[in-house]
């Protein structure tokens, strides 16, 4: 069952004892950050959770699966995440 972002601002309001209106608008503040800061292709790395980084996927030739004809996939931007050692440690106790 995936987190939910209620039960994540509830929790972070629990966590830190702040009301969840202030929790919720930490948590979207976060989130609006972090997106600038990837737009601006920036990396970001958060202590213990991990770092964020966008790197640049190259054009290549794929192929439609119901036809078998190839088709060209442009280039792209994606992020990547590579997890904190204690965020990996923590998942694999």
């Amino acid at each position: 069952m995936a987190l939910t972002k209620d039960q994540l601002v509830t929790d972070i309001a629990e966590n830190v004892d702040v009301p969840k209106a202030t929790a919720q608008r930490v948590l979207e503040a976060v989130g609006l950050i972090v997106g600038e800061q990837l737009e601006n292709g920036d990396e970001i790395a958060l202590p213990g959770i991990g770092k964020f980084k966008v790197a640049e996927r190259p054009a290549r030739t794929g192929r439609n699966p119901s036809t078998g004809e190839s088709i060209e996939i442009a280039a792209k931007k994606v992020v990547k995440f590579a997890p904190a050692k204690a965020l990996g440690e923590a998942v694999n106790k």
